[in-house]
């Protein structure tokens, strides 16, 4: 009888700033062994690591810095360790973002800026398609009219990395429309991100998260 593959451990890091709790189910319900912390050692030791983010940009950045995340990315990033954002645990990955006109630092993984919808209706709130590129592995086995579940009022509107870092696999972009286009996901290497919540996605947020953890 051939033993079962042993689970991957992914951390969800706990600095104040995301649906922890929903990350965590979503993650142990597509197999991955999960724990939620903030500690410096188990987030670097981790398989794969998941940065949520709700809430304002600002305030993300100092709860993130203040828990060390910010050297926890990077440290894992400059050793090809997996890691992955979600909604502004993916805007803090960019340049800066900018909220009532206050600019604030983000981790400067990719350049860009995170600036507010250009939209009737801000929010955007709800379910959205999006464009996956050809060769994704993000969204493999996933039908082009597949739903996710989005709730932001800003977003990165221009893809800003013309050359991506020679260490690195070319970054895939995808995109999503709410007023006008935006970033919704990029896969760049080990770093990968989503603007919508996958943990809020029904299925097919599933076999995303179930294609992250099976590149770990």
């Amino acid at each position: 009888m051939t033993a079962a593959a042993p689970r991957k451990k992914v951390v969800v890091f706990d600095y104040g700033f995301g649906n922890v709790r929903s990350a965590e189910r979503a993650l142990a319900h597509v197999g991955a062994d999960v724990e939620i912390t903030r500690d410096f050692d188990r987030a670097m030791n981790a398989e794969g690591l998941l940065v949520p983010g709700v809430g304002a940009f600002a305030a993300c950045m100092r709860g993130l810095r203040e828990a060390r995340g910010d050297w926890v990315v990077g440290r894992r990033l400059s050793g090809g360790r997996p890691v992955m954002g979600i909604c502004v645990g993916m805007q803090i990955l960019f340049g800066r973002g900018i909220e009532h006109g206050v600019e604030t630092e983000g981790l400067d993984e990719w350049p860009g800026t995170v600036g507010p919808l250009k939209a009737d209706v801000v929010p955007h709130m709800g379910w959205n398609t999006v464009e996956a590129p050809e060769g994704s592995q993000l969204f493999a086995g996933l039908p082009a009219d597949a739903r996710y579940y989005f709730v932001h009022s800003y977003a990165v509107h221009d893809w800003e990395l013309e050359v991506g870092n020679p260490h690195l696999a070319a970054p895939k972009v995808t995109w999503a429309t709410h007023g006008d286009p935006f970033v919704a996901a990029v896969e760049n290497g080990p770093l990968w991100a989503t603007q919508f919540h996958p943990e809020k996605s029904g299925d097919a947020g599933a076999q995303l998260l179930t294609n992250w953890i099976n590149t770990l």
